[in-house]
């Protein structure tokens, strides 16, 4: 009987052992990080914002922040209605401007499915970038993130926003619902999604998928090492 009782014990602890290692990996596997799993240079045609002149990767237009002189491409794929997305914008923009001249930023719509608003507010940016408004549109959406990403009619907000930053409202209204638009926003997605992209913000470093900085200062130093080399 007592070597029945063990003989029990060990079979249970061998299954409840494998049992911990299955759902171990499930959840490594699973789980979206910050650690770099690029394998290497990602293909630049992937990393370029949809339309405009292409000028050393990185496409000309109202979808970047560009220099001439610039060494370094930073690109993102972010979501407007992603928190840590929002957060990260004020760190971007930190760094856009201690390293002004030096850097050429490019940001991509990717917006989550489980987010009810990704796909409108996204919408609402490319519509503003078709009249040379996107970045303001872009830092509008981030800072009022809170006010319009739990409503039922995002799109009545964005076309407020429209107004106060002085764009056609009938041109806005039109372009937001357009072909045209989503066009664009699939066509990040779909590169997102070449990269396999899974989880916003991500960030792409001269081609090279980041590890996401903590903080303002990790931020700096990873584009400045980039500057060094």
């Amino acid at each position: 009987m007592k070597d029945f009782l063990n003989q029990n014990k060990i079979f249970i602890e061998v299954v409840l052992g494998t049992l911990v290692l299955l759902f171990g990996g499930v959840f490594l596997f699973s789980r979206g990080g910050s650690a770099n799993t690029s394998g290497g240079q990602v293909n630049s045609a992937l990393l370029e914002p949809a339309g405009g002149q292409t000028t050393g990767g990185i496409v000309d237009g109202n979808y970047i922040q560009a220099s001439a002189s610039a060494k370094v491409n930073l690109v993102e794929f972010g979501d407007y209605e992603c928190p840590a997305c929002g957060s990260y914008n004020a760190l971007v923009k930190q760094v856009l401007t201690e390293f002004a001249g030096k850097i050429t930023f490019a940001f991509k719509n990717f917006p989550l499915s489980q987010h009810t608003n990704a796909n409108i507010s996204s919408y609402a940016a490319e519509a503003a970038g078709l009249q040379g408004k996107f970045w303001q549109m872009h830092d509008k959406l981030y800072e009022t993130q809170s006010v319009w990403t739990n409503s039922t009619d995002a799109g009545t907000i964005f076309k407020v926003y429209a107004n106060d930053l002085g764009l056609d409202h009938a041109r806005f209204e039109s372009d937001i619902d357009s072909q045209k638009v989503k066009d664009i926003v699939e066509k990040y997605l779909g590169d997102g999604n070449a990269i396999g992209i899974n989880s916003t913000p991500t960030f792409y470093l001269n081609g090279i998928k980041m590890d996401n900085p903590q903080n303002i200062n990790d931020f700096t130093k990873i584009i400045q090492e980039a500057l060094n080399k």
